[in-house]
């Protein structure tokens, strides 16, 4: 796989089926990716961004919600996916808790990720590129340990994809 290819997105819709809540939908490029018997339900914190995923809304339910605070009942989704997303979350181990919780028992969790360098020069090198990086791009963290923060939130890892010397990754997990 390739970062940013068509590749990364059919990899993390694979195995949304049923109800599928999408996290960050960004401009909504992962949306033509999921298979026909997927009802997503896309979530952007601000209104300009579900602007944009318009284009894509056929048989797509928007919602203006933060991924902090998910108004959904507990257990609902059997599916959640999120790319390149939890590098801007501001409270991303939150989000995750937010996320285990609406997840139904057994689950999946996809997510497609950049996360810090393993080496200590490159994670040297990312904390102190992170704050202009963050304020240049709009509040993304080139530095976060997003696969740590999964496991923490208690989900069980089955499966890593991993590019561009292991600073792309591909997240499967069952709640």
């Amino acid at each position: 796989m390739r970062a940013w290819s068509d590749d990364w997105r059919e990899w993390v819709t694979d195995k949304a089926r049923g109800l599928v809540l999408e996290i960050g939908a960004g401009d909504g490029v992962n949306l033509a990716h999921y298979h026909a018997d997927a009802r997503v339900i896309a979530t952007e914190p601000d209104q300009e961004s579900l602007e944009l995923i318009t284009a894509y809304a056929n048989n797509i339910i928007l919602a203006q919600v933060s991924a902090e605070e998910l108004p959904f009942p507990d257990a609902t989704f059997d599916a959640v996916v999120g790319t390149l997303v939890f590098c801007t979350i501001p409270d991303a181990p939150r989000a995750l808790a937010e996320v285990r919780r609406v997840l139904k028992p057994k689950g999946s969790l996809r997510l497609v990720e950049h996360v810090r360098a393993k080496n200590p020069l490159g994670r040297a090198l990312m904390r102190v590129a992170n704050p202009a990086w963050h304020f240049v791009t709009g509040g993304c963290n080139i530095n976060r340990d997003t696969l740590g923060a999964v496991r923490a939130a208690g989900f069980d890892v089955i499966g890593l994809e991993k590019q561009m010397m292991g600073l792309m990754i591909g997240i499967d997990a069952r709640r």
